[in-house]
């Protein structure tokens, strides 16, 4: 079964009143948009036959918008042989220039102009023009965008605009019913309706590839998805934003079978969150390894079977986790207030707290639950905090003085050198001081904070210098 990405319609929200939307060249820093939300359930919808949602919908239409974008792409034209041979080469191929168009859809979200989209409706665009469904045009700017999550937000120039309602997507629920609005296969403004199939698909393998570790927690549903709906909105039966339509899986036909993704609001909203203060993403970081809890791990351990969490099984030294007193055997229940069922969980609920806010973590140690206070960290500050990007290995920036230190070869001018491995470490059997690590995951490695953004969860592959030979080595990072 083929997965294929498509242009989506802008589907993001702003989860709370705290949320600030300050953009330097527009508000000064700190103001407020003026964003709904509707935080309640769904429910059963008091219980009477609703025959039409037209009224529920129609208000959502106005917010939704179609995205074109335009890139320009530079190729050189290819002459035939035959004719260098008879004319002489003349130097290098001329060049020409194409466009290249693509179309999504985008959701506002504050009446000042600002837009929720995909990252790949608009990524690498030399132009941008948003349609509104009144008809009325505008050229766009991206205010930021994040591959791992497939979210953007770009802004029009216009003030008083219709907004969407955002809804609290942790309380969303199999079987609540559903629509998706864009301008699908661009025939204009459609809505199709669905329920929701499956909440918290966290392992589609849309969003990672061998460049990058996706943040992936979709919502499933079987609203029609087609190119077009891309970053578009699913809104539930009140009409409020819960979802960024993302993508579908279409058996290779390239339509729409009924199984479509989108990316949940809350996730939405705390990339919206960070890209409109600060241009780009800061995630959270705790600093421990894990691995998931099955049944037979907790009977070895004496929890019962049906719990789920995480086995904490190392804590970096100097991390956020270290500092609160978080232990090795700890199991993590919860961050905050929401579940941790495994180490994918883990990883997508700690990148949604932003760096520096303290967070209560439930754990079950010694058999009883326990909270610990623990004020998270930045992902992107962790190699310079403790440069134990690999539980119990150290590394750093190669240089003159670690070149000596290890005898290391002349001939190697770039890489992280691996200067100490705790011997209790789960990889101390695969890494020794003075290896030197080339790439990652086929990504040049240049220093630690390019080591830290080519690792990711799971099977690592690592290209590595030591006494003179490189070799590649396989890495399963929990």
């Amino acid at each position: 079964m083929k997965t294929q990405l498509f242009t989506r319609t802008c589907a993001v929200v702003l989860a709370s009143a705290l949320f600030t939307l300050g953009h330097a060249e527009e508000k000064p820093a700190g103001s407020k948009p003026d964003i709904k939300f509707d935080a309640a359930a769904i429910g059963d919808g008091g219980g009477r036959q609703l025959l039409s949602y037209a009224d529920v919908i129609e208000p959502v239409q106005k917010a939704v918008v179609s995205v074109y974008s335009t890139k320009i792409v530079r190729e050189r034209l290819r002459i035939d042989p035959f004719f260098r041979q008879l004319f002489g080469d003349g130097g290098a191929a001329p060049e020409r220039e194409r466009k290249e168009e693509g179309l999504g859809s985008g959701v506002i979200i504050s009446p000042s102009g600002y837009i929720l989209t995909n990252n790949h409706v608009v990524a690498g665009a030399d132009e941008l023009k948003v349609l509104l469904a009144d008809g009325r045009e505008f050229v766009a700017k991206v205010i930021g965008t994040d591959e791992k999550t497939d979210v953007a937000v770009i802004k029009i120039g216009a003030e008083n605009l219709p907004v969407a309602t955002v809804a609290d997507s942790d309380k969303l629920r199999v079987g609540d019913i559903v629509f998706a609005v864009g301008n699908p296969l661009g025939v204009g403004q459609t809505v199709t309706m669905g329920i929701v199939s499956a909440l918290g698909r966290t392992d589609v393998g849309i969003l990672s590839n061998d460049q990058i570790a996706g943040y992936e927690n979709f919502i499933q549903t079987d609203a029609a998805i087609n190119q077009g709906n891309s970053g578009g909105a699913l809104v539930d039966a009140k009409g409020r934003l819960i979802g960024l339509n993302s993508a579908i899986l279409s058996g290779g036909g390239g339509g729409n079978i009924g199984i479509g993704f989108a990316v949940p609001t809350n996730l939405a909203v705390s990339i919206l969150n960070s890209l409109v203060a600060t241009g780009k993403v800061q995630r959270g970081y705790l600093g421990v390894g894990g691995q998931n809890l099955d049944a037979k791990l907790a009977e070895s351990l004496g929890v019962e079977r049906d719990i789920k969490g995480v086995l904490i099984t190392d804590v970096v030294k100097d991390s956020p986790a270290a500092k609160a007193g978080l232990k090795r055997n700890d199991v993590i229940l919860k961050i905050g207030a929401r579940p941790v069922d495994s180490h994918l969980s883990l990883r997508l609920n700690v990148s949604q707290i932003m760096p520096g806010t303290e967070v209560s973590v439930t754990v079950l140690r010694d058999g009883k639950e326990k909270s610990v206070k623990v004020k998270v960290g930045s992902l992107d500050e962790r190699a310079d905090a403790s440069g134990e990007l690999i539980p119990g290995v150290t590394i750093k920036t190669l240089d003159d003085e670690l070149r000596t230190q290890f005898k290391l070869d002349r001939r190697v001018d770039g890489g992280v050198v691996v200067t100490a491995v705790n011997e209790n470490s789960p990889y101390a059997n695969i890494l020794v001081p003075g290896v030197v690590i080339v790439e990652i995951n086929r990504r040049p490695v240049t220093d630690v904070p390019s080591a830290a953004a080519a690792l990711r969860p799971g099977l690592n592959a690592l290209l590595v210098q030591y006494r003179g030979v490189l070799r590649y080595l396989t890495l399963n990072l929990k």
